[in-house]
């Protein structure tokens, strides 16, 4: 790299920030001011320096994507599944970044209605993102969510699809989602705080009706709360969830009926969690009702919906975590996790038979995906694992057998020899923190791997909201493992990779157990000879992003280099701020700052709050102008914070797209360019140039 291109330097604007008595002086509060043109021109020269830092880059950057996408079958589509008298698919064309959804009407051999042709719907667009397709019992009315600018705000807009005509009608900063009532003229959605964004209020519409008259049948008042309404599989209820980090809601209301009064399920009660399905004269609960951390299963006659009529239906086990339920007239499916791993359990409603399906793997993940059907004794589940593509299947609960309907292809147009798992290996590791517990770590790596320390290891982690990081199939990451690279992933404490209380145990003021435990699967596998501190590279976004920001303070000898996507690493003004969204829901993951402990604690570790004068490994920043989850700002003030502190001159780059959101890219291939950028600065720090 050229030392004749200088890093930007950001003004330094002294802002001092009082709380419980203590001072803070932020220098680059000012660069939360998204209308100021000196904030988009710092980072616009953040942008022209990575740019120019990186220009060498630039044609392996090309021919990544090019190779990344050439592993993709363009003229692609799903497998198509049956729900009122319609075949649902969705398909991509050679060529186009967007998705295509049709259906066909009884059978897959009559001619295809296409619904939307999202390739068309996002000309003129720089974003394009469609959500929350909901067709009226009729199957006459689609309502539908788009949004073209990336802040997760849905315009909902419906579709006559007898006519082929888009009403007139638009309802704006909602989620996108919407839910019809049987009368087939009446449907509910969620919209936004126009601040927060946080999805506060339900709405009701009939169609015709001007959306200024929409009733307003919810408000949830509470901010730390998030409401959303759905119905019910069996579709004789409409239900309002009401949901916070550790409390839920719900209302119910006959889907017959939608101009009743919805009726509370089971009030609220701190700390009490539950979710509900809807079965013939009962309803399922899903809770941890009396201490059950992991959750049991419960039922309730559909009259007497309070918690003192629940009953056990599944009892709570203690290494065992209850995740789902999908019901069927004749069976119960179970989706459960032990040990870390998925686990899928069949049991007979009439005989109480039950089996599991086999899985042979340790880096797996499976579960059961669209099942809209009550009564077939077909379910359809996906499986993957970090060597086998992702395939769907439909299993006969009655007969065992099992139909693969689809696996993902692997294509290798131009670029190398053709896809085989068995190049690979798959593994799954315990290492020890540093008190004591065992933290799982999956890996995948070339099956010719020697254990000499030389290897390039990329280590991945999130480790926060109960998020379980379960091993995946990617395409993508064979750019990297063909190239020697062992790709990782650390099942940190802060997800629920190993239960609820694996979760318990990563939050609020256990949060640094999250951070110690990515350090210590990193001193692992450099104990291990898997890599040394010379090629080991660590990877997280959003509060992955945090852990980032958090290792770098506490490690930063321990790694090469570090990629940091979209990070929240302004953890305590952000928390302050209960105008940014997100915020005041999130009281419960990382605790309140208004009190003093919590405060305290938060900014023991607050990565922006706590850099310091030391040397950093090599760092990439990536973020979004019109990030709603993590604000711009944040990677920002943090960039100009490390430049100014750093004692070494490793590269830090900030990527800002100035288009696009907390997702990036919309397109179908645009996100391969991101990450071409990611893969390029791994590579090119370990001097790999094609």
């Amino acid at each position: 790299m050229s030392n004749s291109i200088q890093p930007p330097k950001a003004k330094i604007i002294p802002k001092q920030l009082e709380k419980h008595g203590h001072i803070r002086t932020d220098n680059y509060y000012w660069l939360n001011e998204r209308e100021n043109p000196e904030v988009i021109e710092y980072l616009n020269q953040e942008n022209e320096y990575y740019k120019q830092s990186t220009a060498h880059t630039k044609e392996f950057q090309t021919s990544l994507f090019e190779e990344m996408k050439a592993r993709i079958k363009e003229d692609d589509q799903s497998v198509p599944y049956f729900y009122n008298g319609y075949f649902y698919i969705t398909r991509f064309e050679k060529g186009k970044d967007y998705p295509i959804y049709a259906r066909k009407k009884g059978n897959l051999e009559v001619p295809e209605e296409i619904l939307f042709d999202c390739n068309e719907m996002a000309k003129g667009h720089s974003y394009f993102q469609m959500t929350g397709l909901s067709v009226s019992d009729d199957n006459q009315w689609l309502a539908f969510g788009v949004d073209t600018i990336s802040r997760r705000q849905y315009t909902i807009q419906i579709k006559n699809l007898v006519t082929n005509e888009i009403l007139p009608t638009k309802i704006e900063n909602t989620t996108g989602s919407s839910t019809w009532a049987s009368d087939n003229q009446t449907f509910f959605y969620s919209r936004k705080d126009d601040v927060t964004l946080r999805s506060d209020k339900i709405y009701k519409h009939k169609l015709a009706s001007n959306p200024a008259d929409d009733t307003l049948v919810y408000h949830e008042k509470d901010e730390t709360f998030d409401v959303s309404v759905f119905k019910s599989k069996s579709r004789k209820y409409i239900l309002i969830h009401s949901d916070s980090t550790m409390t839920t809601e719900y209302r119910l209301l006959l889907a017959s009926k939608p101009d009743g009064k919805f009726k509370v399920f089971q009030k609220r009660t701190r700390g009490l969690e539950y979710s509900v399905s809807h079965f013939e004269d009962h309803f399922y609960i899903i809770t941890n009702k009396d201490e059950a951390t992991n959750f049991k299963l419960m039922k309730t006659p559909e009259e007497k919906t309070s918690k003192d009529n629940w009953i056990d239906e599944i009892p709570h086990r203690e290494d065992v975590l209850l995740e789902d339920i999908d019901i069927f007239r004749d069976y119960l499916v179970v989706s459960e996790r032990s040990e870390g791993l998925n686990k899928i359990r069949i049991i007979n409603w009439k005989t109480k038979k039950e089996y599991y399906l086999p899985f042979n793997s340790e880096t797996y993940s499976a579960y059961t995906t669209t099942n809209l059907d009550f009564d077939t004794q077909i379910l359809r589940y996906s499986f993957q694992s970090l060597a086998t593509p992702s395939s769907l299947i439909d299993f006969n609960m009655k007969t065992k057998e099992k139909t693969i309907l689809k696996e993902q292809e692997v294509l290798s147009r131009d670029f190398g020899s053709t896809f085989d798992k068995n190049n690979y290996k798959e593994e799954r590791i315990w290492a020890t923190a540093i008190d004591g517990t065992k933290v799982p770590i999956s890996m995948i790596y070339k099956k010719e791997m020697k254990k000499n320390g030389k290897n390039p290891l990329l280590l991945y982690a999130y480790g926060s909201y109960g998020v379980t990081m379960d091993c995946y199939f990617s395409t993508v990451r064979l750019s990297l493992l063909d190239r020697g690279f062992i790709y990782a992933i650390a099942h940190v404490r802060g997800g629920e990779d190993l239960g609820r209380q694996w979760y318990e145990d990563g939050k609020l003021l256990k949060k640094k157990n999250t951070f110690t435990d990515f350090i210590d699967c990193s001193k692992f596998v450099i104990d291990q000879k898997y890599t040394s501190t010379e090629h080991l590279y660590a990877e997280g976004g959003s509060a992955g992003g945090l852990l980032m920001g958090a290792i770098l303070n506490m490690a930063p000898n321990l790694y090469n280099g570090v990629i940091a996507q979209v990070p929240f690493v302004d953890v305590v003004t952000t928390m302050l701020d209960d105008s940014i969204p997100l915020t005041t829901g999130e009281y419960d993951e990382w605790g309140n700052p208004n009190v003093k402990k919590y405060y305290n604690y938060m900014l023991s570790y607050s990565p922006y709050d706590n850099v310091v004068a030391q040397d950093y490994p090599n760092i990439y920043i990536a973020t979004g102008l019109h990030d709603s989850q993590v604000q711009y700002w944040e990677p920002a003030k943090w960039i100009a914070k490390l430049r100014t502190l750093k004692t070494n001159d490793k590269q830090l780059f900030l990527d800002t797209n100035m288009e696009a959101g907390h997702g990036g890219a919309s397109g179908r291939f645009e996100s391969l360019k991101e990450i071409a950028k990611e893969f390029s600065f791994l590579l090119d720090l370990e001097g790999i140039k094609r």
